[in-house]
């Protein structure tokens, strides 16, 4: 994984020559899901340090989902901070694929059955809209991430002190 350095933060880019993780491959079907319903997206995103989601969608009307993609039992399992995550958003996700026992899940959450192609949403779960203030914050973040990560597509030396 390549790094970009901003001024506040480490900004990981994923490097497309190398293979996808599981939980990378299910992120991509969410992503293409969730833009064909007019969604912008962003991967691993960083809401607040120490938290890292991995697919954070921003709606036509402003609203903002949190997808965790989990690619087996443990890693379920293992993810203690997923909690965290429902305050920096409006709904909550889990994306799965074909295999995963989905009777682990929080039936008070989303759920996504996705592929590396596609997904399908077969449960919303329950919104929570975010405060005004927290809003705000969340998607100048959003935008920020989403033209730091196209100018470092572009021109990677940009962002690199020292170079």
């Amino acid at each position: 994984m390549i790094f970009f350095m901003t001024l506040t933060t480490l900004d990981p880019i994923p490097d497309a020559s190398l293979p996808a993780m599981p939980g990378q491959r299910l992120a991509r079907g969410v992503c293409r899901h969730l833009r064909a319903l007019d969604f912008a997206v962003i991967e691993e995103f960083v809401p607040v340090a120490g938290l890292r989601v991995d697919v954070l969608a921003l709606g036509p009307k402003g609203e903002l989902w949190v997808v965790e993609c989990k690619s087996g039992r443990a890693d379920f399992q293992s993810d203690r901070k997923w909690q965290g995550y429902l305050d920096w958003c409006d709904r909550f996700f889990w994306a799965v694929d074909q295999d995963f026992p989905t009777e682990l899940l929080p039936e008070d959450t989303g759920l996504i059955l996705a592929d590396p192609y596609d997904a399908e949403i077969l449960r919303i779960g329950p919104e929570t809209a975010l405060a005004p203030a927290r809003r705000k914050v969340m998607v100048q973040k959003f935008a920020r991430q989403a033209a730091l990560r196209l100018q470092a597509m572009r021109d990677p030396a940009a962002g690199i002190s020292g170079l």
